[in-house]
């Protein structure tokens, strides 16, 4: 991939970062499409002087992304958002930039495009945010029908926004909630091993025009999750099963919040498995090994046990 020309686009999110720094280890020349430049400097040191630029792009605009794809050989969508607010909502960044990007790709004569969408992507979905991701991926599809997808379930790593969650909850509440009886399935997978899935298929044309599922190397049930967070932060709390439509509610009003801590439409996602289907192709047809989340996970709970990382990991 030596001198390789990539554009990123949301290139300064969670998974983005791990992205950008492959690309740059292998050489690649890597523009980064951001609303905000400012907040994606710390970007620029994972590469060589002028080997990583953030570019200030409005995705919303019009063929906005045609100057950050200029000369680029290939392109990576990782534009996303987990809840709605003000201007950024699903149908705009999930549908339509997908599309608009994949129309940009081909009138610029973009070799290869790499797109992430999520596990669970139907157009009968249960939740908006999967019904969007869907009109993502047939958008995109028709304007490059050779871009390839990735659906990852849920990521994990340092900065993820779920197990970091549920271990700052854990701090606080002396009941934790377990929504639908916890029997929800997930396969959750290091953000690491997506990274390096993004740029195998990024560096391999055989797997053009097609879908891959990235999960790790087990599933565990919502309820099994949430244990395993209990255990890595050392706290003792009870968990009470709710059913969905108490959830619903109550998702009602945290998703009022400007930062919400649950929404409506993640409650409505909860409601099918978030795991890799039967025949689908994996990251192991991607060269990739994926990493088991007890590896990971514990290093970076520990901020959440009581005293900190240094704290003691007895039930509190």
């Amino acid at each position: 991939m030596t001198q390789q020309r990539v554009t990123v686009f949301g290139g300064s999110g969670f998974i983005g970062r791990y992205v950008v720094e492959r690309l740059a280890d292998q050489g690649a020349v890597v523009t980064v499409a951001v609303r905000d430049v400012e907040a994606a400097k710390f970007l620029r040191p994972l590469g060589q002087v002028g080997q990583v630029t953030p570019v200030k792009v409005n995705v919303r605009e019009t063929n906005a992304g045609a100057r950050a794809v200029d000369g680029a050989d290939a392109v990576i969508n990782l534009v996303g958002i987990l809840y709605k607010t003000g201007r950024q909502r699903f149908d705009t960044l999930h549908a339509q930039v997908p599309a608009a990007i994949g129309r940009v790709c081909a009138d610029k004569g973009v070799a290869r495009v790499v797109h992430v969408s999520a596990i669970g992507a139907q157009t009968t979905a249960w939740s908006e945010y999967l019904r969007s991701k869907a009109a993502g991926e047939e958008g995109l599809r028709e304007n490059y029908p050779g871009a390839t997808i990735l659906r990852p379930s849920v990521v994990f790593g340092p900065e993820d926004g779920f197990f970091n969650l549920l271990g700052a909850l854990a701090r606080v509440m002396p009941v934790m909630p377990v929504y639908g009886g916890g029997v929800t399935r997930f396969q959750p997978v290091y953000v690491g091993d997506v990274a390096a899935a993004i740029v195998s298929a990024l560096g391999d044309p055989s797997t053009a025009g097609k879908t891959y599922e990235l999960g790790g190397p087990a599933v565990y049930t919502y309820a099994e999750l949430m244990k395993l967070v209990l255990e890595y932060t050392g706290r003792k709390r009870l968990l009470v099963p709710v059913p969905f439509f108490v959830g619903e509610i109550q998702a009602a009003f945290l998703g009022m919040m400007p930062k919400p801590l649950l929404t409506r439409d993640q409650m409505l996602s909860l409601r099918g498995d978030n795991v890799v289907n039967d025949g689908a192709l994996t990251l192991a047809d991607l060269g990739v090994q994926p990493t088991a989340l007890e590896a990971i996970v514990p290093t970076y709970l520990r901020r959440h046990r009581k005293g900190g990382r240094l704290g003691r990991t007895s039930a509190a």
